[in-house]
């Protein structure tokens, strides 16, 4: 008798089991493999702080790039309520909060080409120079590249929008790009904090 409630409950259990939401593992899988990369430049750019053998050296040329990191941390607050907005139904707020994070993530992008413009041309640091230049551009360009994917499709949801896309059918997939978003932003944090802080 027990062991027929037994196959009865693993039936019942086998049959309300559903398979997990594809785009959430997705998303899950793609955010899982880029901290594992992150992680290995992050570790190369550890490992040979202090090793080059002729300057410029971190010390020498790096500025703390503090209202970039404002600008680029703002906007995970700013995805958010975009996020939300559109959760709300609230199309018209989703704009406007889109839009304003999409300005501050151009900020950060502007930002990063001045910073490298003046290290190239001023301070003669490019990416052959020397093992700080190396490792630098590695991962900064790699972070950048990342924010950049991010504000293209940034942009391109707010374009769809303004043209009249019925962008409250795809809350899922602006989750998922909110979900990114933040996930780019959490990567600077360790960016930041080794680059500029501990690295000089």
């Amino acid at each position: 008798m027990a062991d027929n409630a037994v196959a009865l409950n693993a039936l019942a259990l086998e049959r309300e089991w559903t398979t997990p939401d594809r785009g959430t593992v997705g998303i899950i899988m793609l955010i899982i493999t880029e901290t594992a990369l992150f992680s290995m430049f992050v570790a190369a750019y550890v490992i040979y702080t202090g090793k080059s053998l002729t300057g410029p050296y971190p010390k020498d040329v790096l500025e703390v790039p503090i209202i970039a990191t404002i600008c680029l941390l703002s906007s995970s607050f700013t995805v958010y309520m975009a996020e939300h907005s559109l959760v709300h139904n609230n199309v018209a707020r989703f704009k406007v909060w889109l839009f304003i994070t999409i300005l501050l993530g151009a900020e950060f992008l502007t930002a990063t080409g001045l910073e490298w413009r003046k290290l190239i041309y001023e301070d003669h640091l490019t990416i052959a120079t020397n093992l700080f230049g190396t490792t630098f551009y590695s991962l900064v360009g790699l972070h950048a590249s990342h924010v950049t994917v991010g504000l293209f499709f940034l942009l391109l949801t707010l374009f769809l929008t303004l043209r009249g896309f019925p962008i409250e059918t795809q809350t899922r997939r602006i989750i998922f790009l909110s979900w990114y978003w933040h996930f780019v932003d959490a990567v600077w944090v360790v960016v930041f904090t080794v680059v500029y802080l501990i690295g000089r």
